[in-house]
């Protein structure tokens, strides 16, 4: 079983920048795909970025391309989200999750996860 670890959230002025850190508890995940989701107050659970296991590929929602920015670093068995430019309708409670895939995949969709972590909160506020 693989538990993930989020880090890094916290409260932002509206221009800040964050970096989230994700990492798996008890096993390596460089050979699972990674993804970034996000779950606003009153909102679905939302798509922010994914990342293949190679770390070769990514993807962005839309309207997040430019500030945000997936990596990883295999080594270090750990997922990063860069944000930057952070306005208040980015505040919510930002989740990382592994899926088995290919070297090369990217994984979009949630129910193609096979492990979540517990999220970490983000409010931007002045």
């Amino acid at each position: 079983q693989v538990q993930l670890v989020e880090s890094g959230g916290g409260l932002v002025h509206p221009g800040g920048s964050l970096r989230l850190a994700c990492a798996p508890s008890g096993r390596t995940f460089s050979t699972y795909a990674m993804g970034w989701f996000r779950q606003a107050p009153g909102k679905e659970r939302e798509f922010v970025a994914a990342i293949s296991w190679s770390g070769r590929r990514t993807t962005y929602a839309n309207s997040l391309k430019g500030r945000f920015t997936i990596s990883r670093d295999n080594a270090k068995n750990t997922v990063y989200l860069q944000m930057n430019s952070l306005n208040p309708e980015d505040t919510a409670v930002y989740y990382c999750a592994a899926a088995r895939a290919q070297v090369h995949t990217i994984v979009v969709e949630q129910r193609e996860y096979d492990y979540w972590g517990q999220g970490t909160q983000v409010t931007v506020s002045s």
